[in-house]
């Protein structure tokens, strides 16, 4: 038992840098999330429902992760940070990593009935911070998820997606060519430079930008201006020519 204890906690400490020992491990809510459910799955295999749930509340009260009982993890499942939500048909394999806020999320079937309705990620997945997984597709293998994705189509063994949104519309995931980065998408044109400082053609673009905007502005309200001027007087009817003859 402390022998896979032991091997779990440094399956953990290969992919987080952050700890020093394998005691700090034993404080991240990960872990402790990860350990209850494993107590609540097997009374939720024993069909002991309640008791099941009981232990996912506490579980969810301390680490402000929910793993549903009745859901199926493998071999050195990590989370890292936490606020995460695992739906009771979802599926993960061995060495999957996942970064906080992610939500493997189900469908509502019309036919009222339950069934597989949560996503299966294979072994060796990573999902990045944010990221929503949703209904009951396949993540293969060694596949990477990227943040703040929303997925709701199959993903390819070995394949890097990241998600968009556009408006209020959820678009599915598209390939993305470049490193896979956990916290983060990032753009084809970077603000900052590798130094964090921002980046002095953007500087210039956004200079140039305010300046166009400021003379659209000066036209406008010179165009205003003269629409609202008001029209010359009229000229007095006495003053008028009469177009006769005295």
């Amino acid at each position: 038992m402390f022998d896979r204890l032991a091997s779990y906690l440094d399956s953990v400490r290969a992919r987080d840098p952050a700890p020093r020992s394998r005691w700090e491990i034993l404080l991240y809510p990960g872990v402790w999330a990860l350990g209850f459910h494993r107590i609540a799955h097997w009374l939720f295999e024993a069909r002991m429902y309640f008791l099941a749930r009981f232990v996912n509340h506490i579980a969810r009260l301390l680490t402000a992760i929910d793993i549903h009982p009745g859901a199926k993890i493998g071999k050195n499942f990590f989370i890292d940070h936490g606020f995460t939500v695992i739906g009771e048909t979802a599926e993960i394999g061995d060495n999957v990593t996942i970064y906080q806020c992610v939500t493997l999320g189900g469908t509502n079937p019309a036919n009222g009935k339950g069934g597989k309705r949560h996503p299966t990620l294979k072994d060796n997945v990573i999902i990045g911070s944010g990221a929503q997984i949703i209904g009951p597709i396949v993540v293969g293998e060694r596949a990477r998820v990227g943040a703040n994705a929303v997925v709701t189509d199959d993903v390819p063994a070995g394949a890097t997606m990241v998600g968009i949104k556009a408006r209020s519309t959820l678009v599915p995931a598209e390939e993305w060519l470049r490193e896979f980065t956990p916290y983060g998408t990032p753009c084809d044109d970077p603000p900052c430079d590798d130094q964090g400082r921002p980046r002095r053609d953007c500087v210039e673009k956004l200079e140039a930008e305010v300046a166009s905007m400021r003379e659209e502005m000066a036209l406008l309200k010179a165009m205003l201006a003269e629409r609202e001027a008001p029209a010359a007087a009229p000229v007095p009817a006495r003053l008028r020519k009469s177009g006769t003859k005295d």
